[in-house]
């Protein structure tokens, strides 16, 4: 869930996930435009999951300072940007951060080839001057390989398996930018404790996840949320499946929100859509309110590590809680179920 002015936090293996303020074409002609194939029934899931998420090679997050280093950055001064990966020293690959640092350490000059990738691109920066330390030489740049948190399965499409989660992307903590993505996975979770919301200062979930196996696999990082396959079927079996609404079918009026907010239990609380924003197909389409006393008194209202809570109303899914508002946490923003769909393509 994305809180507004609130930066994302993720700690490695072991984490929470506090997330900033987390259209398929449902019904085709078939002969005739008075006859239309069935509805699109998904699994409105609302449970948390733990996130594993892998950059597939090393992110420049930051420059050393002269003063730390003893020179200026080799890095910054060769033309390196930050949210550039580095994924190859001198034409081998390298996946993690410890690898980079061997292969730099190990050099015979103080320069390199470095392949990256930028916006999507693959391109060649020549490293001159690399920096000479007592182990070896430096490139003066701080790098992130991966990134592990908490987060919310919005819906699960009971026939693959397929799920969306979050209803916005995962950013990175240092850069602000959406997190380049190689692979990942997913993992089984439970909330531990609930840090309650207040104005000015959003609350939080706190939660472990199991390490031990994989659930799931991730497919996609987006804007819109993060998109992968279910491996475990226990995780859904049993659960009843929506329709899932049209766009032009949202209202304002009364809601359901599914969320896991204690322990692995998956409730339903009450709400309301007091607004319908014109849709850019961004994860801010309407706005809500928590209206249900429970969640008020456990939570404060919205917290984060609820994004991706599914929200159902007139018996249908029509999409997910994505942000809270700081100034007051029983009010946030929610994401069009049909621009996930869209994204998850």
């Amino acid at each position: 869930m994305e809180i507004i002015k609130t930066k994302l936090k993720f700690k490695k293996w072991i984490a929470q996930l506090s997330a900033v303020a987390l259209a398929l074409a449902l019904v085709l002609p078939v002969m005739s435009a008075d006859i239309h194939a069935a509805e699109k029934q998904l699994i409105p899931l609302g449970r948390t999951t733990g996130i594993k998420m892998f950059s597939g090679g090393a992110m420049v997050i930051g420059f050393a300072s002269e003063k730390m280093l003893g020179c200026i950055s080799p890095a910054e001064q060769n033309g390196l940007q930050i949210g550039d990966v580095i994924t190859a020293v001198n034409g081998t690959a390298i996946e993690c951060n410890e690898q980079l640092s061997d292969l730099l350490s190990a050099l015979p000059q103080p320069r390199a080839e470095l392949t990256i990738r930028r916006n999507g691109e693959e391109m060649v920066v020549n490293i001159e001057g690399l920096a000479k330390t007592t182990n070896g030489y430096k490139l003066g740049a701080w790098v992130r390989d991966s990134m592990a948190g908490i987060g919310t399965i919005t819906y699960v499409d009971p026939e693959t398996g397929d799920f969306g989660a979050l209803g916005h992307g995962i950013c990175d903590v240092d850069t602000g930018g959406l997190m380049p993505f190689d692979n990942g996975s997913i993992m089984g979770s439970e909330v531990i404790a609930v840090t309650k919301g207040r104005s000015g200062a959003p609350g939080q979930l706190s939660g472990t996840f199991d390490l031990r196996q994989d659930n799931g696999v991730l497919f996609k990082n987006t804007m819109q949320g993060v998109f992968g396959r279910i491996t475990d079927p226990a995780v859904y079996a049993g659960k009843k499946a929506y329709a899932v609404a049209d766009t032009d079918e949202i209202r304002c009026g009364k809601i359901e929100i599914i969320s896991n907010v204690d322990g692995a239990k998956v409730e339903r609380y009450a709400g309301r859509i007091t607004k319908i924003l014109e849709d850019d197909g961004s994860s801010k389409n309407f706005m809500i309110e928590i209206t249900d006393k429970d969640l008020i008194e456990q939570t404060g209202g919205i917290v984060q590590g609820m994004s991706g809570s599914p929200i159902i109303q007139d018996g249908k899914l029509v999409g997910a809680v994505t942000h809270v508002l700081v100034n007051d946490p029983t009010r946030g923003y929610g994401i069009f179920i049909e621009n996930m769909l869209e994204a998850a393509k």
